[in-house]
C-alpha cells in the first residue's frame, strides 16, 4: 500500500509501527492515524460518498480515501472541496492481503464501496476483524454477509471490531425504523416486544446503477452452482446466528404476493429489496437477543392505493416479478437480460439523482394490541443520493465516541451496532425516522 499527494499536512502512514499490547487477551492496535477510510472512492457509488463527507464531515476528522489506482484517487480528491485537500490517499486492492492489513490498522473506521462484495469483500473484512477496525459497507448480498459471519464474527468479536454489513438503502429504513418501533414501545410498555410488523413502500423515485445489477447477478450466479448457497438464499432466517431458535421452514409471507390490508385500506405488492432487508432485521432482533420478541413476524412490500386501480398495480407487480424470477433462474436468461441493463460503474444522472426520493411506513402490534407506526424518508435517489448520506453517516458515526455505541462487536448490523446514534446522526443530516404510537 502507498499513499499519494505532496500536502506536508497529511499524516505519514509508513511511519507508524504497528504497535500493540495484549488486553484481556486480545491484541488492541495503537492509536490509529486516520479516523476514517472510505475505500473504492474512485467507482461510482464511491465518489458519491466522498463528495458527501468533503462537505459534511466535522472539522478536523481525519479522512483517507483509497483505490487501486492513485492517480484517480488525486482526481477524485482534487474535484472536491476545499475540506478534501488534506485526505491521505491510499493505494490497495482487495487481493493484496498486506496492503489492505496496513490500511486497516491506521484507521479507527473503513467504509467500502468496492464490489460486488461476494468478489472482492472478504478480504477487506478480515483485515478489519483482525485489526479490531469498524467497518461499514453497502451490500445486499445475501451470500457475501453469511459467509462473513461464519468466518469472522468470531474473530471480529475477540478484537472489538463492530463489522456492520448494509448501510445504505440496503437496510438501513427497514433496520433502523424497526429499532424505532422498538424503542418506542419500549418507552411506553416497559419491554418493547413486536408482533406483525409491516413495512411499505409509499413513494420512491430514483434510478438505477451498474453495480448494483452486477452484485445482483454475481450472487445468482455463485447460487446457482452450490446448492447449499442457493439454500441460503431461499432461507428467510439465513442470517440469524442460531437456526434452529427461528420458526422452520421459514415465514410463508416472504414469498412474492398481493393481497388487501383492510386495517391499511391498500394493495400490497412486492418490494424487490425485500429478500435482503427481511433477512437483515431478524438478523437484528436474534444477536440483540431478541429485543423484538420470539413473536416478532416481518414483511415487506410496497403499497398501491385501494380499489380496483391499486388491486391492478399490485398484481401487476407480481406478475413482473414473477417472470423476472423465472428468466433470472438460469445463466442465459441473466446474460440476456444484462445486456439492456447499464454496466459496472454507471449510475444515475445527477438530475435524477437530486430529484429523488422515497417515504416508507412501518406498522406495528404489540402482543398486547398496541398499534405503533414509523415513517422513514429522505429526499434524493434512495441508491445514490440518500445511500451516500447514509454511508457516510454510517463511517463517521463507526468512527466516532465509541462510548455513545452499542455494546457490542462482530458481524453486526445498523440496529445492533450503531443503533439510536445511527438514528440521531441520519435525521440531524436531514433524514425523517420517527415513531410514534398509532390511535
Amino acid at each position: 500500500m502507498t499513499e499519494g499527494g505532496s500536502s506536508n499536512k497529511r499524516p505519514s502512514q509508513g511511519s507508524q509501527t504497528q504497535r500493540q499490547r495484549k488486553r484481556s487477551g486480545t491484541k488492541t492496535k495503537a492509536r490509529p492515524n486516520l479516523d476514517l477510510v472510505l475505500f473504492g472512492a474512485t467507482g461510482f457509488t464511491g465518489g458519491l460518498v466522498a463528495d458527501y463527507l468533503s462537505r459534511q464531515a466535522p472539522p478536523r476528522t481525519r479522512i483517507g480515501i483509497a483505490g487501486r489506482n492513485a492517480e484517480k484517487l488525486a482526481n477524485v480528491r482534487d474535484r472536491l472541496s476545499g475540506a478534501a485537500n488534506d485526505w491521505t490517499l491510499i493505494t490497495a486492492d482487495s487481493d493484496d492481503p498486506e496492503a489492505l492489513q496496513q490500511m486497516a490498522v491506521n484507521t479507527k473506521a473503513l467504509i467500502s464501496t468496492v464490489g460486488p462484495y461476494t468478489k472482492y469483500g472478504l478480504p477487506v473484512v478480515a483485515a478489519c476483524a483482525a485489526a479490531g477496525t469498524n467497518y461499514g459497507d453497502l451490500t445486499g448480498e445475501v451470500v457475501f454477509m453469511r459467509r462473513s459471519i461464519d468466518q469472522y464474527d468470531d474473530l471480529a468479536k475477540r478484537s472489538g471490531a463492530r463489522i456492520v454489513h448494509s448501510c445504505g438503502f440496503d437496510s438501513i429504513p427497514s433496520d433502523l425504523g424497526v429499532l424505532a418501533l422498538h424503542l418506542q414501545a419500549k418507552a411506553q410498555d416497559g419491554h418493547g416486544h413486536l408482533a406483525e410488523t409491516h413495512f411499505l413502500v409509499r413513494k420512491i423515485r430514483g434510478g438505477i446503477s451498474g453495480g448494483t445489477i452486477a452484485s445482483g447477478l454475481n450472487e445468482l450466479d455463485i447460487a446457482s452452482q452450490d446448492k447449499a448457497l442457493s439454500k441460503v438464499l431461499a432461507d428467510p432466517y439465513s442470517l440469524s446466528p442460531d437456526r434452529s431458535a427461528e420458526p422452520s421452514p421459514g415465514d410463508p409471507r416472504d414469498k412474492p404476493r398481493a393481497y388487501y390490508d383492510e386495517e391499511l385500506d391498500t394493495w400490497v405488492g412486492p418490494f424487490f429489496m425485500a429478500p435482503i432487508n427481511t433477512r437483515v432485521v431478524r438478523r437484528s432482533n436474534a444477536i440483540s437477543g431478541y429485543s423484538y420478541g420470539h413473536g416478532f413476524r416481518y414483511d415487506e412490500g410496497t403499497a398501491f392505493g385501494s380499489g380496483l386501480a391499486g388491486r391492478a398495480r399490485a398484481t401487476g407487480m407480481l406478475g413482473g416479478f414473477a417472470v423476472m424470477g423465472g428468466v433470472m433462474q438460469n445463466a442465459s436468461g441473466r446474460r440476456f437480460v444484462s445486456r439492456f441493463l447499464p454496466s459496472p460503474g454507471a449510475g444515475p444522472s445527477e438530475r435524477t439523482r437530486q430529484n429523488g426520493m422515497f417515504l416508507i411506513t412501518l406498522h406495528t402490534r404489540t402482543p398486547e394490541g398496541e398499534r405503533y407506526r414509523a415513517t422513514v424518508a429522505a429526499d434524493g435517489d434512495p441508491g445514490y443520493a440518500a445511500t451516500s448520506v447514509m454511508l457516510g453517516q454510517a463511517g463517521l458515526t463507526l468512527a466516532g465516541d465509541q462510548r455513545r455505541l452499542p455494546r457490542a462487536a462482530g458481524v453486526l448490523t445498523p440496529a445492533t451496532g450503531m443503533g439510536l446514534r445511527l438514528i440521531e446522526n441520519l435525521k440531524a443530516a436531514g433524514m425523517s425516522i420517527d415513531a410514534r404510537k398509532d390511535t
